[in-house]
């Protein structure tokens, strides 16, 4: 194997090895037994792995290809969950290995669908590790959009740099900064949540989850950490940390020339999400609970998913609308990513007009940015949709052949593929997971990866047959 793909694996298994480390600490501190050695023999067996791998690493210095980045990335996705579902496998509620690998992938690639009916019977150290997997998993995104930047647009790009391409000493810069923020916003989310009374076991764990875009609980209702309007309010404003890109506040402080280009993409998911807000306080507050439904709304957009059990079914279409339509392209979110929407939609306008009025000129370019978006984007950005609308429809199909419902598997197949836990706002929160046959099992573990690394590989694997530029 090249230098690449064993330094990138050796570092995760490191990651898992401390985060081991942090647990097995936790259970002395707090005299919890019953799944102690389950992180010690994961401890050892990620350290042995990262050792393996850095040390068997091939010193050439030939640049990867960027299929084999996809490769590498890919078989991450599969492979690191193996290590993280040692301590749901070998822990004392006798889970098989599908169980436990469903549950570390659906947790790795931030989906939030659990096998477990009553996390109340869950030990506090097995509930930690849950969080983990999506802090990891998280993680691991942000990575792969750093290793994969040559394959998007140069409007993307510059959200995050003015370089073009990566060398490795850039990619190593750039990751670095990355672990750091990401650490760091784990940190705040986590102080704010104490500083509003939420019990630090409750705060640490949704840290993890909502800085990685999860939908992992350490209760069974949120309602039951959540008890009043100030904690609602400042958990919805935390849930946009995972709507806007990881490096806005990074920008604002350290950017020396306030280029708007850095700023473009939340700008205008800024003036997206407050339209949204006007819309849903005019019109859609029925119950006169705007808490309650600001909440549901950053949930959606964030890609998270939580809910306060609140009856909005009447409703559940729209939010599904807003969980497709998703955040920032360099954040934790899933989604198409409102950026390429709002670029299509204003290039199909653009060309209506152009035939009604063919003498005026019509420029295609963002709002607050002097660049246009070229046509070979807008390619990029319909073929997305296209490849989004058929792994949904095929996802269904499966679905609905397994006997689940056809309302039911189109839902969930949303959901699936957007990376979102399902909850009472989507009219799903009572899917039990863990009676599912194991084919379909399969089938979600299959497309909760797909949905995390579509717009990394599958636009990039279809350009190379169907694009010759």
């Amino acid at each position: 194997m090249k230098y690449f793909k064993l330094i990138y694996l050796s570092v995760f298994c490191g990651l898992i090895s401390i985060l081991s480390f942090f647990n097995i600490i936790y259970s002395y501190y707090f005299n919890i037994y019953l799944n102690l050695s389950t992180y010690v023999w994961t401890f050892f067996i990620s350290l042995l792995l990262s050792i393996v791998f850095y040390f068997s690493k091939n010193r050439e210095d030939r640049k990867d290809s960027i299929y084999e980045k996809i490769i590498t990335i890919v078989f991450g996705y599969f492979f690191l969950p193996l290590i993280l579902s040692i301590p749901f496998y070998f822990s004392i509620y006798n889970l098989t290995f599908l169980n436990s690998y469903f549950e570390t992938i659906s947790g790795f690639t931030s989906t939030g669908f659990t096998i477990f009916d009553n996390i109340k019977h869950i030990d506090q150290s097995l509930i930690i590790w849950r969080s983990s997997t999506q802090w990891i998993g998280g993680l691991y995104f942000l990575f792969s959009i750093i290793l994969l930047i040559d394959i998007f647009d140069n409007s993307f790009k510059k959200s995050l740099t003015n370089f073009i391409s990566f060398n490795k000493s850039e990619t190593l810069k750039q990751s670095l900064k990355i672990f750091f923020l990401y650490s760091l916003i784990t940190l705040f989310i986590f102080i704010i949540l104490n500083l509003f009374n939420i019990r630090a076991f409750n705060s640490l764990n949704l840290a993890m989850t909502i800085v990685s875009s999860g939908g992992f609980l350490p209760t069974n209702e949120l309602s039951n950490i959540l008890i009043n309007n100030s904690q609602i309010i400042i958990t919805s404003l935390l849930l946009l940390t995972s709507f806007f890109s990881i490096f806005l506040i990074y920008n604002l402080i350290f950017t020396k020339n306030h280029n708007i280009n850095f700023f473009n993409e939340d700008i205008h998911l800024l003036i997206y999400f407050l339209i949204l807000l006007i819309i849903f306080f005019a019109f859609l507050n029925f119950n006169n609970n705007f808490t309650n439904l600001f909440f549901s709304l950053t949930s959606s957009v964030s890609n998270i998913g939580f809910s306060l059990n609140n009856d909005y079914e009447n409703l559940s279409f729209i939010f599904l609308i807003l969980v497709i339509i998703g955040g920032s392209f360099f954040s934790t979110s899933s989604g198409i990513r409102f950026l390429k929407i709002y670029s299509l939609f204003k290039y199909s306008i653009n060309e209506i007009l152009s035939y009604s009025r063919p003498k005026n000129i019509f420029v295609n370019k963002h709002l607050f940015s002097k660049e246009s978006f070229e046509i070979s984007e807008v390619h990029k950005y319909f073929l997305s949709i296209i490849i989004f609308i058929f792994s949904l429809f095929f996802l269904t199909s499966l679905l609905t052949l397994s006997g689940v419902e056809f309302d039911n598997s189109f839902k969930l197949s949303i959901l699936t593929l957007m990376n979102t836990v399902n909850s009472s706002i989507y009219g799903l929160n009572d899917f039990n997971f863990n009676n599912l046959h194991f084919f379909t099992k399969y089938y979600l573990i299959i497309f909760m990866v797909i949905g995390r690394i579509e717009l990394l590989t599958l636009l990039i694997i279809c350009k190379k047959f169907l694009f010759k530029n």
